[in-house]
């Protein structure tokens, strides 16, 4: 493994040489998480202006050597566990096992057997008595939530401590399609969350940042907190909000139009949200 110490500006999915499992330091989980990444070829179904996987490509997940994660994943826990990870590698106030996070350089659900791989995780948590105290999370923009073996797995992942964050980054077309690099309606955004928080404990994941030095809208504003006001009307069980800003630089060409929102508007934007009718925590 590399010795590089972790941060929460260095999201390296290559810091420990391995192909599906790198650790990271993460604002929202609070502490370290273990990610999984099952995009390890860049491929994504969806362009965000902010994502940090350099030469992002259009595409889905290959196939998953389900021995090499199960291999990498017992390393990589045993290592924090039972080794000296945490001490060697990890600032002194991040040293906390957080969360199993399926993520990584795309989409993780674009996987053909997201259900085998969910039950794979699963069973290396608990070999190490991890299921009760640490998520396992998944970290999605949605858009397979509908398939088969995803619901197999998210409703797997509800019987053992698992939760879901899914992205929300606008609730107007023109938004959508300028952040994510997608045409789709907020209204398939409305039915991906209500998808998942029918079968797995849910959080909507939202990035906000400045466009050429402008905050948001009134208008994107107004969208995003109607959205937000129908999932109460409408009994959609999410059980907040995780808002965050820009941490670390886009690879994307859209990088050039970004640039952080201050702290008041952010911490406003939190108080909108509240006010709108879920929790909601911020993440610089």
């Amino acid at each position: 493994m590399s010795e590089k110490m972790l941060n929460i500006q260095n999201h390296d999915r290559g810091i420990v040489g391995m192909t599906y499992v790198y650790p990271v330091v993460s604002r929202r989980a609070g502490g370290v998480s273990v990610g999984i990444n099952l995009n390890p070829n860049n491929a994504c179904n969806w362009h965000c202006a902010y994502c940090q996987v350099p030469d992002l490509v259009r595409g889905s997940a290959p196939v998953i050597d389900m021995n090499q994660l199960k291999e990498e994943l017992t390393s990589m826990l045993d290592s924090i566990i039972h080794g000296s990870f945490m001490q060697d590698r990890v600032p002194d106030d991040c040293q906390k096992l957080c969360d199993v996070a399926i993520s990584g350089n795309g989409e993780p659900t674009s996987c053909k057997n997201f259900d085998e791989i969910v039950a794979l995780i699963v069973v290396v948590m608990r070999q190490f008595d991890l299921s009760e105290d640490v998520k396992l999370r998944l970290i999605t923009n949605g858009s397979y939530l509908h398939k088969s073996s995803v619901q197999k797995g998210l409703k797997q992942m509800g019987l053992c401590n698992g939760e879901v964050w899914v992205k929300v980054d606008s609730a107007t077309e023109a938004g959508i399609e300028r952040i994510n690099g997608i045409t789709a309606s907020p209204e398939l955004l409305f039915k991906q969350v209500k998808e998942a928080a029918n079968v797995c404990p849910t959080w909507i994941q939202t990035c906000m940042f400045a466009w050429d030095g402008h905050q948001p809208s009134a208008d994107e504003v107004d969208a995003y907190l109607t959205f937000i006001q129908r999932l109460k009307v409408e009994s959609v069980s999410v059980k907040g909000v995780l808002l965050y800003g820009l941490a670390r630089p886009s690879m994307q060409v859209e990088a050039e139009h970004l640039s952080q929102l201050d702290a008041a508007w952010l911490q406003s934007m939190v108080k909108k949200i509240e006010n709108a009718g879920l929790p909601a925590q911020l993440s610089f």
